[in-house]
């Protein structure tokens, strides 16, 4: 938190004190503030009373109103409103819906009215703030690095000059750069210096034309900084992800979002590529994680969680510890992980081949037009420069792409397609509530568990670490004598009705799977035979369809 939005909350804390105490004429106060007010830190400041034993509450609140009169040099500001008093109960929520004229003394503006209880993000409804990072999710996603320092920046040309290709050694520290205009336009073709694990006497040794390149450009800037680290490690990144780095090691891609965008984009970034601040990374290589998070279920958990902070309506900032630790993964079949990844496959390589194709297209410029066409627009009532990019890019392919995604994540869920968005925010608040009380009892469902296991499992977790093909058999013990999988189809039935019999909590194919000798292999006719006894009332599916218990 900033040392202006510091100070706005120190004296919200201090309104909120002010005005349930019996002794003083305060009966009701109000702010105008930053948008940001509704982020993580700054709620809490609020959620602390609207949740406390002498309450608040917003008896009105805007989340998210322009500046008005802002001319094309004036800051990028939007605000926030909020009116508070004693007491629980319901208020006012007004969110603008149209904007016009902002520059002129004659500005329209719009708003829809909701009534409700207003939670500390400034929203009525499911109250999506009482969601709790998951154990299951960690370590998994984070910014990408922070330069503090627009020398370590250079061109493919001036990489050359540096020595690259003359240096030994100096290709591992030179790596393709994207930020968040290279994803949602067209990439700049930067490549970026990276002498992470580097001293400062070897780069002067090893790569000499590089270490008084950043002498020049780099070292001035970083001696006038504040921080002491920034100062003394000036050849390094200020913020070189120390955490992401060994997420993303061996893994020949992963996927990325642009921060703050008006759309929601997930795709895949080659592992060659080294991630700007401004993008958020996830150290997963599946395509179901990247339908997973591209799918409508996650687009609305995002939304109701990311805070608005551009200068458009709807330009929302994805931040990791609201948007992605907290977000419950469904439990899905093999079958179904392997649906959701074909899509999700085939949506990335289609926007890729597309972009590669016609160099007018952008990711922006896809989705501008996707979302005409979700609203309900014809091909023949768009716009000339929007039909050929329709045309071009081949959207009602995507259309058809992310249609198929959200059915199928939904189903993966055991939820119906057309669920509407405030029913999924709650069933996926209760769903984090119902993870997060199983991994309290020791069950993790790890998204990534060869690498997440040995670094922030219990010393159960890792004595039980049982990898097929990178998923974990929780709750069926690693054992250097598995038995083998019977040929015969009764004796097969049996053997996996016993399993389930001695199972301490449900299990799904490929947890069953991973307690015979085949592994893997045998999914697909445990997954059969599963389905065979659910439909003879001998087992029953739980977890949102995704797991599997015996009748007693």
């Amino acid at each position: 938190m900033n040392e202006s939005a510091d100070f706005v909350m120190y004296w919200w804390d201090r309104a909120a004190e002010l005005v349930t105490r019996k002794d003083t004429a305060l009966r009701r106060f109000g702010f105008v503030t930053t948008n940001s007010i509704s982020q993580v830190f700054q709620r809490r400041v609020m959620e602390r009373h609207l949740k406390g034993k002498a309450p608040v509450r917003l008896i009105m609140a805007v989340p998210d109103h322009p500046w008005t009169k802002a001319t094309s040099d004036a800051a990028a500001v939007r605000i926030a409103m909020t009116v508070a008093e004693a007491g629980a109960g319901e208020g006012r929520l007004l969110e603008v819906t149209r904007e016009i004229g902002l520059a002129t003394d004659a500005p329209v503006i719009e708003c829809a009215e909701r009534a409700g209880v207003i939670n500390s993000d400034l929203t009525v409804g499911v109250d999506v703030t009482v969601a709790i990072a998951l154990k299951a999710n960690e370590g998994l996603s984070s910014p990408g690095v922070k330069l503090h320092g627009a020398g370590f920046i250079v061109t493919p040309q001036q990489a050359a000059f540096l020595g690259l290709g003359k240096r030994p050694g100096l290709e591992k520290h030179i790596s393709d750069y994207r930020n968040g205009r290279d994803l949602t336009s067209r990439p700049r073709g930067a490549v970026v210096i990276d002498l992470f694990g580097l001293g400062a006497d070897d780069v002067r040794k090893q790569y000499p034309e590089v270490y008084q390149h950043l002498v020049q450009t780099v070292k001035p800037e970083r001696d006038r900084n504040n921080r002491a680290t920034y100062r003394d490690n000036w050849w390094i990144f200020g913020e070189p992800r120390r955490e992401l780095r060994p997420a993303l090691a061996n893994l020949p891609r992963y996927i990325a979002t642009v921060e703050t965008a008006k759309h929601r984009i997930f795709q895949f970034l080659d592992a060659s590529i080294l991630p700007d601040n401004m993008l958020v990374a996830f150290a997963a290589n599946d395509a179901f994680t990247l339908g997973i998070l591209s799918s409508r279920i996650h687009q609305n958990w995002t939304t109701a969680n990311a805070g608005s902070l551009g200068v458009y309506i709807g330009d929302v900032r994805y931040t990791k510890s609201r948007c992605f630790d907290p977000f419950p993964f469904p439990l899905a079949t093999p079958a179904q992980k392997k649906h959701i990844s074909a899509i999700a496959e085939e949506l990335d390589a289609h926007r890729k081949r597309v972009l590669a194709d016609h160099a007018h297209l952008t990711l922006t410029g896809l989705y501008n037009v996707l979302e005409r066409l979700r609203a309900g627009a014809t091909a023949s009532e768009l716009e000339e420069a929007e039909r050929r990019i329709f045309d071009d890019g081949l959207v009602l392919i995507m259309k058809e792409l992310h249609d198929e995604l959200d059915e199928a994540v939904a189903g993966a869920y055991g939820w119906p397609a057309d669920l509407p968005a405030k029913d999924m925010l709650a069933r996926l608040v209760a769903l984090n509530k119902e993870r997060a009380q199983e991994e309290a009892r020791g069950l993790v469902h790890w998204l990534r568990p060869d690498y997440q296991v040995p670094r922030f499992g219990s010393a159960k977790d890792k004595a039980e670490l049982d990898l097929v093909g990178g998923a974990m058999a929780p709750g069926l013990a690693a054992s250097a004598a598995k038995p083998s999988f019977p040929a015969d189809d009764v004796a097969q039935t049996a053997a996996i009705m016993a399993k389930l019999a001695a199972a301490p909590r449900p299990l799904d194919a490929i947890m069953l799977s991973g307690a015979f000798k085949q592994g893997r292999r045998i999914a697909p006719r445990v997954d059969a035979t599963l389905a065979a006894l659910v439909r003879a009332g001998f087992v029953s599916r739980v977890d949102g369809g995704a797991g599997f218990v015996l009748h007693r």
